[in-house]
């Protein structure tokens, strides 16, 4: 008995010390000894020269084997796809080689079929969002100091800049991705100034040889700001002029410079309506500098005004009027719900509404409202949910999908932007499982209608498998990859459950945007920055009232939609608070009350995040010691915080329903009143 444990245990730590080797900072790259691949090609340019290092770097095919790159003329392969056929991969742009090398690659390891392939991106601009400032901290970003900047006063570049920004545009370029903002939608004017724009030269030349162009978010008021004129009107000759100038200082340093992405008249940043003018007026005054050198301007549709107005309705009434008022190098991006990036929500109704304009998705890889770093929240089921949500604007099949990447209207553009997750932890994002999110936008972005257990399975392939034991390999799949993957699957709906189930929104803390809040409400906050103002809860019932009889944001939605969602019992269940303010005692689809009913959601969250625990906890022989504690732990916070969600919200929303918790259900482990006078950040013991 003794020696069989002796041996048991020496082969757990043997395992494990090879697993050491397992590098979180390499991502979904792993590094593994590669066989030999003979590559021929004939164009020597730094996009081609990447996709031959690649397939010599990561080759797991047939030892030797003799791979062709060809730049052709074919009408079936776009711009910037590849087709695959036996061992050649052909595209008509050297991008699209690059491309097609790591899809090979790929291949490989997670037994996709693309021995006859053509692929072709859903979207021309694939573009991460980075929310990184000047001084290097990252709004929103849960991974540590920004990857771009440490400061006005450092922008000198340093050899582990270099090798970190080479890392993040092979990542980048091995999914699809063919843009980088690189710095806050709130941004700063020194972002123009010749020192920055020098660190800005630096950063697009390790970019560009992985098909990715840089792009500055802008601050309206810079002439201003910069102290350079005393108004930003965008129809003012000399401020006109100014951007015309500033422009053409930014392309004779990054030729291939993509543009600008800006936000305006939104949360106090300035804008063209400061002048009496419009949106439109402000988006062409840009868009008209740039234009020369085929630049883009990616103008957010993230406005709301304090008023009485459904904030839900508000970027619709902004923007509608104006479509087919923008140039053709316009975008609009909008995010993916009518909020702001909640847990759930419905599409924005501005997708399908603007038919004359060029519309994109914005999607948050960063976990803002879903937990940070500190929570599993896989989220391209969240976002596949967005793209395959139908708008009907041209009948049935009208989804966000087709009516943003050009299949249904017409526009001269198309994108896709992700807010990044990205840090300089040494994971990149916080935490390792974190990374699938970054790999999963990229890939949505070059393949819409992608599902996300592929998406899922072939991130654990790339990242986990390489690293199993040879002798653990065939049980690999039943012992990890299922059931992680389920976890993956499974999380992003489980923080739904435990924080804001049936359509709940917003009703998070003071101050940030963690953890529960429903009743916080000081007398000289905003209505619409407060849980109240979502949730609407009373002894009558709970929920926001968004049809007719309310606030009718309902029919910003093309029919038959807007009738589905105006009658609470055709309306999706995880909608249903969302547009209705409904009794306690409504009838859901279970049977149960709708108190019931979010008794057991709430409860149904927490259960899932229990046996994630329990399912991580048997994987310790298939990842390094490293990533199964880190795992470990990232669960274990998870598990106390859907407990603090359960509790808080059941608690604080039953002194309007007084309605008992069903008996079955486990009771609350917190005190209301604890909960209501501390930050949910502090009540986690390790986290003070």
């Amino acid at each position: 008995m003794m020696i069989r444990f002796l041996f048991a245990l020496t082969v757990f730590l043997g395992y494990n010390l090879i697993l050491h080797a397992q590098n979180p900072n390499d991502l979904w790259l792993q590094q593994h000894p590669a066989k030999a691949v003979n590559v021929q090609y004939k164009s020597k340019s730094p996009l081609v020269l990447n996709a031959v290092k690649a397939l010599k770097q990561y080759w797991q095919g047939k030892e030797g084997a003799d791979i062709s790159l060809k730049l052709v003329k074919s009408t079936a392969i776009k711009a910037e796809g590849y087709q695959i056929s036996g061992n050649t991969i052909s595209a008509t742009t050297e991008k699209g080689l690059l491309y097609g090398a790591y899809a090979m690659l790929r291949a490989q390891i997670s037994d996709e079929n693309v021995a006859a392939l053509v692929s072709n991106p859903s979207y021309e601009n694939r573009i991460l969002n980075h929310w990184d400032n000047l001084d290097g901290s990252v709004e929103r970003g849960y991974a540590g100091k920004s990857i771009f900047w440490r400061g006005e006063g450092d922008l000198t570049v340093s050899k582990a800049d270099l090798d970190r920004w080479k890392k993040y545009a092979e990542a980048n370029a091995s999914i699809g991705i063919n843009g980088s903002v690189l710095n806050n939608v709130n941004a700063s004017a020194k972002m123009l100034s010749a020192p920055v724009l020098q660190r800005v030269k630096a950063i697009a030349a390790v970019l560009r040889p992985y098909g990715i162009k840089t792009y500055l978010s802008v601050n309206f008021s810079s002439p201003t700001m910069l102290r350079d004129l005393k108004t930003a009107d965008p129809l003012n000759a000399d401020v006109i002029a100014w951007w015309h100038k500033k422009v053409a200082e930014i392309y004779k340093e990054i030729p291939d410079f993509g543009g600008f992405l800006v936000k305006a008249n939104s949360e106090g940043q300035p804008g063209p309506q400061d002048f009496g003018r419009t949106h439109a007026d402000g988006a062409n005054m840009l868009a008209d500098a740039l234009k020369p050198y085929g630049g883009l301007v990616m103008w957010r549709a993230f406005v709301y005004s304090p008023s009485n107005e459904d904030r839900a309705k508000q970027a619709y009434q902004e923007f509608v009027p104006l479509d087919g008022k923008f140039r053709d190098n316009v975008i609009i991006q909008v995010k993916n719900g009518p909020i702001d990036f909640q847990p759930r929500e419905p599409f924005s109704p501005l997708f399908g509404a603007m038919q004359h304009s060029s519309v994109m998705p914005e999607f948050q890889v960063t976990q803002e409202y879903l937990g940070h770093a500190y929570q599993v929240a896989f989220l391209a089921p969240m976002w596949e949910e967005c793209l395959n949500s139908d708008t009907y604007q041209k009948g049935e099949g009208s989804t966000v999908a087709k009516v943003t990447d050009g299949t249904l209207f017409s526009q001269k553009h198309s994108a896709i932007a992700g807010v990044a997750n990205t840090g300089l932890d040494s994971n990149w994002s916080g935490y390792t499982l974190g990374q699938a999110n970054w790999y999963a936008f990229g890939r949505l972005a070059w393949d819409n209608q992608l599902k996300s257990d592929q998406i899922a399975d072939e991130w654990l392939k790339l990242t986990f498998k390489q690293q199993a034991q040879p002798d653990l390999i065939q049980d690999w799949n039943k012992n990890f990859l299922q059931p992680v993957k389920n976890i993956l699957l499974e999380s992003r709906e489980a923080v739904v459950n435990y924080s804001m189930p049936l359509g709940l929104h917003h009703i998070f803390a003071a101050h940030h945007h963690f953890g529960p809040g429903p009743w916080w409400a000081p007398k000289n906050a905003r209505p619409d920055w407060t849980p109240p103002y979502y949730h609407q809860a009373d002894s009558l019932g709970i929920g926001f009232d968004r049809t007719p009889s309310g606030s009718n944001a309902t029919s910003q939605y093309h029919q038959p939609l807007a009738d589905v969602f105006n009658n609470p019992d055709t309306c999706p269940e995880m909608y249903l608070l969302w547009f209705h303010h409904l009794p306690w005692t409504y009838q859901t689809k279970s049977g149960r009350s709708l108190w019931d009913e979010l008794c057991f959601r709430y409860d149904k969250g927490l259960q899932q995040v229990r046996n994630f625990q329990k399912v991580w906890d048997k994987t310790s022989l298939y990842t390094s010691v490293e990533v199964y504690e880190e795992t470990q732990a990232v669960l274990k916070r998870q598990t106390f915080d859907a407990q603090v969600y359960k509790d808080a919200c059941l608690l604080y929303f039953q002194q309007f329903s007084k309605m008992p918790i069903p008996h079955e259900l486990e009771r609350p482990v917190f005190d209301l009143k604890a909960l209501e006078s501390g930050d949910p950040l502090d009540f986690y013991p390790q986290e003070k």
